[in-house]
């Protein structure tokens, strides 16, 4: 059984609720869908969990930042960040994110951080039959930390959802699992405060982490992600399996 991460963030604590959650589930392997960096506190803690569970990474845009030592070019709070996860990475937890791929295939599953557009940086918001490539059953993107279900004939698309900062209003930790051909959606409760005593201790901001609370963005939006069947009916809400 192969357990799908994404977004994890730096968030050691979800990271590692997620991880016990899934070997108990009967998980053998684990696939990052990227952003491991970027955001919390943690980034290079995450690193060597991933590595000793030999987990592929696709490379997200947090990770990007610091693999290309570039800083991002939307937010000023994200580049602050980015540059003190590059000053704490020891040389080794970098040079493995940067032997990340760009996106993974399995067959006729595809694995992207962002989209088949743009494998990096590409938001899904809006899902559709003609967002997957015709030569893909199983897309598999992260990006919008929202966690996603959606079915269009033969063809699926999953966003398992972030674990180390979800948005979409639930503040549990998210991840998905793929065996036998199937497809589940899981949350795992973790301990929030011990996330936010490592962010203390490095100096972040308490809106860097109140949002953690709410499962929601940095200044507290909670997002959503629109599933479009056909051209005369959208489904707004998310498909989601309850976890047990």
């Amino acid at each position: 059984m192969l357990a799908i991460l994404s977004d994890i963030h730096g968030n050691l604590p979800a990271l590692q609720a997620v991880v016990a959650d899934a070997k108990q589930r009967g998980c053998t392997r684990f696939l990052s869908l990227g952003d491991v960096a970027g955001y919390l506190a943690q980034p290079g803690e995450c690193i060597d969990l991933l590595r000793e569970l030999e987990a592929p990474n696709v490379l997200g845009n947090h990770d990007s930042y610091i693999t290309l030592d570039e800083n991002c070019p939307r937010s000023r709070v994200v580049t602050q960040i980015i540059n003190y996860q590059k000053s704490i990475l020891s040389t080794d937890q970098v040079a493995w994110l940067k032997g990340s791929q760009e996106s993974i295939r399995e067959g006729d599953c595809l694995y992207v951080h962002g989209g088949p557009e743009d494998p990096r940086d590409q938001y899904l918001y809006t899902i559709s039959a003609d967002k997957i490539p015709a030569d893909v059953r199983l897309l598999f993107s992260g990006h919008t930390h929202v966690q996603v279900l959606a079915h269009f004939g033969p063809q699926r698309y999953c966003n398992p959802g972030s674990v180390g900062q979800p948005r979409d209003g639930d503040r549990r930790a998210a991840y998905a699992t793929l065996h036998n051909d199937q497809v589940h959606l899981h949350r795992v409760a973790y301990d929030i405060d011990r996330t936010v005593q490592a962010m203390k201790a490095a100096g972040f901001e308490p809106f860097c982490y109140e949002n953690l609370y709410k499962g929601a963005q940095i200044g507290g939006r909670v997002d959503s992600v629109n599933i479009i069947q056909n051209t005369e009916s959208q489904d707004h809400g998310r498909h989601q399996t309850i976890p047990e």
